[in-house]
């Protein structure tokens, strides 16, 4: 499952994506990405610190993407911040762990299954970009302020 961290972090890279050459303060980000100020600090200290946000201080300081939108991973981004993306560690390939209460992990067939699941978000999240994810959010926001508009033309 997807933390909130997650979903704020992937909020303000899309804000910075939008946004993009201007350089963004913190209060601006989370304004545009609905996210709790103080949170999002915590959040940008970590993107930073993994490459994807780069940060300027002073008047005319703030953040922008330290790396183009096209080039960075929606997959990327989730695993920096929640870690690795199998619903379980014995599934897991970075973190593989076995279950305590498995006889046989390679006999398992909940641990192929949800191997499987790995698989299939993998083939989502690490083929999206960030460029990619920034314009759906554009354009789903653009068909949700419309709709007003054709529900009173009609």
């Amino acid at each position: 499952m997807l933390s909130m961290k997650a979903k704020y972090a992937l909020r303000a890279l899309c804000a910075l994506t939008l946004a993009q050459p201007e350089r963004l303060s913190a209060r601006k980000i989370a304004q545009a990405a609905n996210v709790p100020e103080k949170f999002l600090e915590a959040i940008l200290v970590e993107l930073r610190k993994a490459g994807l946000v780069s940060s300027t201080r002073g008047i005319a300081g703030g953040h922008t993407l330290a790396r183009n939108a096209a080039q960075i991973m929606v997959g990327d981004v989730v695993r920096i911040i929640d870690g690795p993306i199998a619903p379980i560690r014995c599934a897991s390939v970075t973190a593989y762990k076995p279950c305590e209460d498995c006889p046989d992990p390679e006999s398992c067939a909940l641990r192929f299954l949800m191997g499987d699941v790995r698989d299939a978000m993998s083939d989502v999240i690490d083929f999206r970009s960030l460029r990619q994810f920034s314009d759906d959010t554009a354009r789903l926001a653009r068909r949700v302020a419309d709709q007003p508009a054709e529900k009173e033309a009609s």
